[in-house]
């Protein structure tokens, strides 16, 4: 009786963990996700050949960029064509972001009210390129099931934490399930409308990575325009010169 007593307790133990363990599985999904897009395109340090197309109503034009990154917080952007451009730089040291211009030969930082303004003119904002937020750290996030949910994928909400400077009341990102890749992430403005979508495509794989190669901006507002931003190659867990994330390369040029 005492043996049979043991074994009902053990597994009633197991059900127990098994049905906290469904329980709480939603919130540390929403998590793993939430990391992997943070991680998507960075690791402890990258380098990246990108193409960035501009399309407006009045004019389309190609940008050429190199870009390394270490970490969360280090980004230094080359653009390499057109001429016209070629040379300026974009750096962001954690909190802190400078442009280079090369016709004038100055080094310009961008104080933490342009993060949301347009990068060279692109749909992109310098936020987007140097990505000052992180999910994990600045959001907080939810598994939800919006309208349009599709079988087959995973929506992940997220909402700024209190003080944090983003604009958007809410991003939610449409996340394949099998894959875990995004498929699209949309952003809210402050009356809970779409402003801005971003449309992911093209997975390939990059040594031990696998990412969508090709982002498509399209902001909501403005009928006739869109950035798409293409990985031409990706390096993954570089060892980087700490010399590359600095105001006196930014202002070589090279």
């Amino acid at each position: 009786m005492r043996k049979q007593l043991v074994i009902l307790l053990i597994v009633m133990t197991v059900l127990l963990l098994v049905v906290l363990g469904f329980a709480q599985s939603p919130d540390r999904r929403a998590q793993e996700l939430a990391r992997k897009i943070d991680d998507l395109y960075r690791s402890q340090a990258s380098y990246a050949q990108v193409e960035m197309h501009i399309v407006t109503p009045d004019w389309q034009r190609t940008l050429s960029l190199k870009a390394w990154s270490k970490g969360q917080d280090k980004t230094f952007i080359r653009i390499l064509e057109p001429k016209k451009e070629s040379g300026v730089g974009t750096l962001r040291l954690g909190n802190e972001m400078w442009n280079y211009l090369p016709k004038t030969d100055k080094v310009i930082k961008i104080p933490p009210s342009m993060m949301m303004s347009s990068w060279m003119g692109s749909d992109f904002t310098n936020d987007d390129l140097v990505k000052e937020y992180s999910f994990v750290n600045d959001f907080v996030f939810r598994l939800v099931t919006p309208t349009e949910a599709q079988k087959g994928f995973l929506y992940l909400e997220c909402r700024p934490k209190p003080g944090v400077p983003v604009v958007w009341d809410k991003i939610v990102i449409a996340v394949d399930e099998v894959t875990s890749l995004p498929v699209w992430q949309k952003f809210y403005d402050e009356k809970g409308k779409v402003a801005r979508i971003m449309n992911y495509s093209q997975v390939k794989t990059f040594g031990r990575r696998t990412i969508p190669t090709v982002m498509e901006m399209i902001p909501q507002t403005k009928e006739g325009y869109k950035t798409v931003l293409r990985y031409v190659s990706v390096q993954f867990d570089l060892d980087l010169d700490e010399a590359i994330f600095s105001l006196r390369n930014l202002q070589s040029g090279n």
